[in-house]
């Protein structure tokens, strides 16, 4: 093995140690009138379904208490590895559950996404 290829070995490893995580964060804005059959949605259809497909994983749901209006607010969060991941599973599965989370909820329940790097 040439020194050349044991540098760029150490650099690949020193990366993947330094490299931080980063949380892809949803924020539901749920209406009162569908707030039971969501959260029914969420834990027993939506998490499931992205956990077997394996790109995003330890889910976290979050009631969030500022900001409180109308109806009630959630914060669901996933690790994944990289932005690359996050865009392949948008592609593969994200765009198709979106779309039926509109079929089911209709305007009663609004997601917002927000990509995040963990810092320490």
């Amino acid at each position: 093995m040439y020194y050349s290829e044991i540098i760029a070995m150490f650099a690949e490893i020193i990366n993947l140690k330094i490299k931080n995580m980063l949380i892809y964060n949803t924020t539901f804005q749920v209406d009162d009138e569908v707030h039971d059959n969501f959260l029914i949605w969420i834990k027993e259809s939506y998490i499931p379904e992205v956990e077997k497909h394996g790109a995003l994983r330890a889910p976290r749901i979050c009631r969030v208490l500022s900001h409180r209006d109308e109806g009630t607010s959630y914060s669901l969060q996933w690790e994944v590895d990289d932005s690359g991941v996050l865009h392949r599973w948008h592609q593969d599965q994200g765009a198709r559950l979106n779309q039926e989370l509109v079929k089911i909820f209709k305007d009663k329940v609004v997601g917002f996404p927000t990509l995040m790097e963990v810092l320490e």
